[in-house]
């Protein structure tokens, strides 16, 4: 299942579209904070083939099936 879209709310708090409909949040500082720090956030995309959601031109990547069991609602 890929990441659909994203909206960054506030810091490392994203809230995660993804291709079945479902939608969550998580806050990912424990996943990216060491090598992802705040000013860099920005840079946050998806990835068109793989459907993660990457940071600094794909340097960093979370791959859609963590972002999906690491996010809750």
């Amino acid at each position: 299942m890929k990441l659909k879209s994203f909206e960054q709310k506030n810091g490392y708090q994203f809230r995660l579209f993804f291709e079945n409909g479902e939608v969550k949040e998580a806050d990912l500082q424990n996943l990216i904070g060491q090598y992802v720090d705040l000013v860099d956030l920005k840079t946050a995309r998806i990835d068109a083939d793989w459907g993660c959601l990457e940071f600094k031109n794909g340097v960093v990547d979370i791959e859609p099936t963590t972002l999906y069991r690491y996010g809750n609602l």
